[in-house]
């Protein structure tokens, strides 16, 4: 692996990349009739060069906020890096956000081009570009999509309209303008009001990640990866814009919930991966195994539990003992092997970060042979802050400080953090910046320790974002909100943190709710009658189902709860100031919330 240079700028590093490895694989992709085509590293370069040099030629430039609406695919990256390389700022969307929420961040932005991918997606981009004042310029990035609309190029239309003539000449101009401390993107996350806040990162902030991964990690030119998480979140971002600098193989899958089904065919050696895919995946193979007879189950579990044993020794770099090795071979041919097959037999590391995870679920894939690397971090510090060393890690851990990061604990354990990944701020949103970000201290929001081997354990989340087990982020005040405004609702709180989808605890307006009952022949005054009611249910369910309507899915709440009781002091659901105590909530009506994960 070439060392970094901390001062170079990322486009700079790539074309250096190219040059040495040619016609080489770097990226491949499923085509439309599902066949994987590769794209060379030579053609990278050509066609981030060509998408640079329309972008400078319709005046884009020095810090234009230029958009990616789309899913995972090649054409992301590319159009990501000819932004960088006239100086432009990307601002990347998740493929499925609310239109609503893209509206938002196109007016803060001012953002006069997208690039968008699917048909949904150049859908709201239409809208936009008719009921804002800036968009007015849409690329599609799927060359097979096309649209009639106004101002709206297909890709190879988009690059073909620029003027060859002195074409070479402004490319040299451009890339001799990037700077290592150019702003590099905007990353929208949710506020604690339900407002997305713009976290700026610099061309530094990557460079710097990069190099850090280099001191943790083992990666080289031969290694594979599959893309399957959305571009748009900083984990995968920056991951595979570090599989660059490393020269290895990245896959983009379009379809996240393909995964399953793609893993044998493409037999990677890493993958970043949230909690939630390992969750689903244990959920699947305990089922089949719930299926066998007994005693093809016993040889499972025997298997599992030598594999347990195993890595007991494995995670210290211990010699196994002579017997339990034995085992463990038998062991690995009878069960271990056929499950990594389900990930394509091939893992080296499957980096995993987004939530937390329970650390039996971390112990059951490393008995299997799966090495889950977890990890701490944010946006806000360009992803990893901690993470697993390979040959020494601790399973209730999020695992040691990353080489030039700084970590320490206020008062009341709130995790800070410090060193060249931390982001540059919060764009056009100084207030929310000082509250988290002084002296070069990051504040996380999250409370935690260190242990004395320099673990760190997260014991809590200080602030009330909700952070799902698929390392989505929901602020749960933006539905409380928009649910609590309505007519038959007194109070509500959406529960979802670490969870595979958000719930709610919702007490009904009952004085309102009696008026209705009795107009559609409901006679009772009972509390608890009355929301056990078919009638009630399901019109409670309209009810929220469209409120819901303008939100993205991952911020919907699918399944709720009606309580006979409101919160209050007096059951100390309730401050005295009339806040919601989250924390006592939860555990009071724990088995409830359980009970509207299971099945």
């Amino acid at each position: 692996m070439k060392k970094i240079n901390m001062k170079q700028h990322i486009t700079h590093m790539v074309r250096e990349r190219a040059k040495k490895y040619g016609a080489r694989e770097v990226f491949r992709f499923r085509d439309k009739n599902m066949q994987y085509q590769p794209v060379s590293w030579e053609n990278l370069i050509k066609e981030i060069n060509r998408v640079a040099l329309a972008l400078d030629e319709l005046g884009f430039g020095l810090v234009s906020n230029i958009g990616i609406f789309g899913n995972n695919s090649p054409q992301w990256l590319m159009a990501d890096l000819a932004i960088m390389s006239v100086r432009g700022v990307t601002v990347p969307f998740f493929g499925n956000t609310s239109l609503q929420q893209v509206r938002y961040i196109v007016d803060e932005t001012e953002m006069k081009l997208m690039f968008v991918g699917n048909e949904e997606q150049l859908e709201k981009a239409i809208w936009l570009t008719e009921n804002t004042q800036t968009l007015e310029t849409i690329v599609l990035l799927d060359p097979e999509l096309n649209s009639p609309a106004k101002n709206c190029y297909h890709w190879n239309d988009f690059i073909s309209k620029l003027d060859e003539k002195g074409a070479d000449a402004r490319l040299g101009k451009l890339i001799d303008a990037v700077e290592p401390d150019d702003l590099a993107t905007i990353i929208y996350t949710s506020g604690t009001t339900g407002e997305p806040k713009g976290v700026m990162l610099g061309q530094d902030n990557f460079m710097f990640a990069f190099n850090n991964h280099d001191g943790r990690l083992n990666l080289d030119e031969s290694d594979v990866s599959l893309c399957f998480l959305p571009l748009s979140h900083v984990f995968e971002r920056t991951w595979s814009l570090y599989l660059l600098h490393v020269g290895a193989t990245n896959v983009f899958l379009e379809n996240p919930k393909e995964v399953i089904e793609v893993l044998p065919v493409v037999r990677p050696s890493l993958m970043c991966t949230v909690p939630r895919f390992f969750e689903k995946t244990y959920e699947g193979i305990q089922k089949e195994v719930g299926t066998w007879p007994n005693t093809k189950q016993k040889i499972f579990d025997w298997s599992i539990k030598t594999g347990h044993k195993s890595i007991e020794y494995k995670r210290k770099s211990k010699p196994l003992p002579f017997g339990l090795n034995l085992k463990l071979k038998l062991a690995d041919k009878l069960v271990l092997q056929k499950l990594r097959k389900i990930f394509g037999d091939n893992v080296k590391s499957f980096p995993c970060s987004g939530a937390a995870i329970r650390p039996g679920l971390l112990r059951y894939f490393h008995a299997i042979g799966i090495f889950i690397n977890f990890g701490y971090g944010a946006t806000e510090t360009t992803a990893t802050v901690t993470c697993y060393k390979p040959d020494e890690y601790e399973f209730d851990s999020c695992g040691t400080v990353m080489p030039e990061v700084s970590i320490k604990f206020d008062e009341n354990d709130e995790i800070l953090v410090k060193g060249k990944s931390v982001f540059r701020g919060y764009y056009k949103k100084p207030d929310e910046t000082t509250q988290v970000l002084s002296d070069g201290w990051y504040r996380t929001g999250d409370e935690g320790h260190l242990t004395p081997e320099g673990n760190l354990i997260m014991t809590d989340r200080l602030r009330d974002i909700i952070k799902t087990s698929g390392g989505k982020f929901v602020s749960p005040q933006k539905m409380e909100l928009l649910i609590g405004q309505d007519d038959y609702v007194e109070q509500i709180i959406a529960i979802g943190d670490n969870r595979k989808f958000i719930s709610a605890l919702i007490v009904p307006a009952f004085d309102n709710l009696y008026k209705y009952a009795k107009g559609i022949g409901i006679e009772t005054k009972d509390n608890l009658e009355i929301i056990e009611d078919d009638r009630i249910l399901k019109f409670y369910q309209d009810r929220i189902s469209k409120l819901q309507e303008e939100l993205s899915p991952y911020e919907r709440i699918v399944k709720y709860t009606l309580l006979h009781e409101p919160f209050s002091i007096e059951n100390k659901a309730l401050t005295t100031t009339l806040k919601i105590r989250r924390k006592v909530i939860e555990l009071k009506y724990r088995d409830l919330i359980d009970g509207m994960y299971l099945g």
